[in-house]
């Protein structure tokens, strides 16, 4: 028996329900309790949980509101943007090709997509299907995202088009760099191969054979269910994930241009279904020996491709440090405390999603949150992970809380100082019309600057609704605060030639935390001509 010591509120939620019998074929005792005072504790709109153990469905049921100030539930048939879990999905899909005899991992992607093309045109003749979903093509992280975040008005083959100009960060197959951008590609592959849409392709052969009625690959036929949550983040203007809570316009996100490296919806029943055909190794559950994909092609999905350089966390989540990270076809695997956990994070902004597989012990967790509080979610998650590895419980979600807090509060003091002496007293070295003009980056294209009224209007013309106004910060530096608050504000560096004309425009994010798909730092802008 375990002795209970009386402590405030969500804190007493965990120790009740980590005072769990050795039969560890449940979820906690009192866990629904722990969630909600979790999320009361922590201002969390709603949340969504599915647990899977042994092939069975054990756990899955929403919790809160779809929409802070509506009465709105969240249930277990609530859609959430799933975001980078989704990666799973793509590969998943090729996998099902690949068993088919349509493709081959190691076919060249040239073979596929002949428009297809890298910087580097040795690069462009090597790289293969399995290439594209191991983040090692020298790449730098994230590098492209602005191409189709936060949105965009480029088609897929766009995409594709725009990679040529994107130059390495680092030689190919050398390391390890996260991106988006090839999942596209990826999904131009599936369409290419099947002759069906990538959308139409996930919705025949991999939702409809798993009865995943929720599953959304379009972001309209999510938009056509009335059960679905609405994104919320913290929107300080100084960093995001201070202040209070906020609604974000739902149809501001990733869009469907960027759907198969992030872009599917689904609820907490149909997180569960994908759960159980992960762990059954593509086996369809209940499928009376049917199957999604080979075991083989699951095993492939599973083994880590490329090392994924571990840097360890600080107190007081230093404990999640792995031994070994390594990235397979769409899917993260490393260690918990020696254990083996196929695991993946997912966020489209105002919404994340976090899945953890045990394999060994025929485990599945899935959360899912429509608001930016990465502690809250992961926390719950390693709080059931040790649940279920029978290891001593601990507040996780207060040491995710004390981790993310500080990492805000360094960001605030490097964006303060950076404000404060730093900062030099300066003027601009022309009018606001000297700088006005159309400018072109060789990957993501044209913006315009405009003078009116005395102050300078940036637009990213192929970015709908990301403009704002560039206001002098030091020297030829502007700050570009855009109209949509989500956005992460940019510094604007103006070169000028011998001649005082803009030369060159070069950008970076202003917050030190700001995510790694604001890479404005990868821009170069250059002048170009009136039509």
């Amino acid at each position: 028996m375990t002795i209970v010591t009386r402590l405030p509120g969500a804190a007493t939620a965990l120790m009740l329900w980590c005072a769990a019998t050795t039969a560890l074929a449940a979820p906690p005792p009192d866990f629904d309790a722990r969630v909600r005072d979790v999320m009361h504790a922590h201002g969390v709109p709603g949340m969504a949980i599915a647990i899977v153990e042994d092939g069975r469905i054990t756990h899955a049921q929403g919790y809160g509101v779809r929409r802070l100030g509506a009465p709105e539930t969240v249930d277990a048939d609530t859609v959430f943007p799933t975001g980078s879990t989704g990666k799973a999905v793509t590969a998943a899909a090729l996998a099902i090709l690949v068993d088919d005899g349509v493709l081959d991992w190691d076919d060249r992607v040239i073979d596929h997509l002949p428009d297809f093309r890298m910087y580097d045109a040795w690069v462009t003749r090597e790289m293969t299907v399995r290439d594209l979903l191991l983040h090692r093509s020298g790449l730098g992280l994230g590098a492209g995202d602005l191409l189709f975040i936060p949105r965009t008005s480029r088609s897929r083959a766009d995409i594709v088009r725009a990679l040529r100009h994107l130059p390495p960060a680092t030689s190919f197959r050398s390391g390890y760099a996260y991106d988006n951008i090839l999942y596209i590609v990826a999904g131009e592959v599936v369409a290419a191969a099947s002759g069906q849409s990538w959308e139409q392709f996930v919705r025949a052969r991999i939702f409809a054979p798993l009865g995943m009625r929720t599953a959304a690959s379009h972001e309209d036929e999510r938009f056509a269910n009335p059960n679905r949550v609405q994104p919320h983040a913290r929107l300080d203007p100084r960093v995001r994930g201070l202040g209070a809570q906020q609604v974000l316009p739902e149809r501001e996100g990733l869009g469907q241009v960027g759907a198969p490296a992030g872009g599917l919806s689904w609820s907490a029943h149909d997180f569960a279904r994908w759960l159980q055909v992960q762990l059954a190794l593509g086996a369809v559950p209940d499928g009376a020996g049917a199957r999604l994909y080979s075991e083989a092609s699951a095993r492939e999905m599973w083994t880590p491709q490329v090392t994924v350089p571990i840097r360890p966390f600080p107190e007081p989540i230093a404990a999640i440090t792995p031994q070994f990270s390594g990235y397979g076809l769409g899917w993260s695997v490393q260690d918990y405390r020696g254990v083996r956990v196929v695991q993946h994070g997912g966020a489209v902004f105002g919404v994340l999603a976090f899945v953890m597989l045990v394999p060994e012990r025929g485990i599945g967790i899935s959360l899912q949150i429509n608001s930016e509080d990465v502690d809250v979610m992961r926390g719950l998650g390693y709080e059931l992970l040790d649940h279920y590895l029978d290891l001593p419980p601990r507040d996780w979600v207060a040491a995710f809380a004390t981790w993310n807090r500080q990492r805000l509060d360094d960001g605030l003091a490097a964006l303060e100082a950076a404000g404060g002496p730093a900062r030099r007293p300066s003027r601009p070295s022309l009018p606001p019309a000297g700088y006005a003009g159309r400018y072109a980056d060789a990957w993501y294209g044209p913006i315009a600057i405009a003078a009116q009224s005395g102050r300078l209007r940036i637009d990213f013309l192929q970015t709908p609704n990301m403009a704002g106004t560039l206001t002098h910060w030091q020297y030829d530096t502007f700050r570009a605060d855009w109209d949509d608050a989500s956005i992460e504000p940019a510094y604007v560096s103006f070169a000028l030639d011998a001649d005082g004309q803009v030369a060159q425009i070069r950008m970076q994010a202003v917050s030190p935390v700001a995510d790694f798909s604001y890479d404005y730092h990868d821009l170069l802008f250059e002048p170009v001509a009136d039509d």
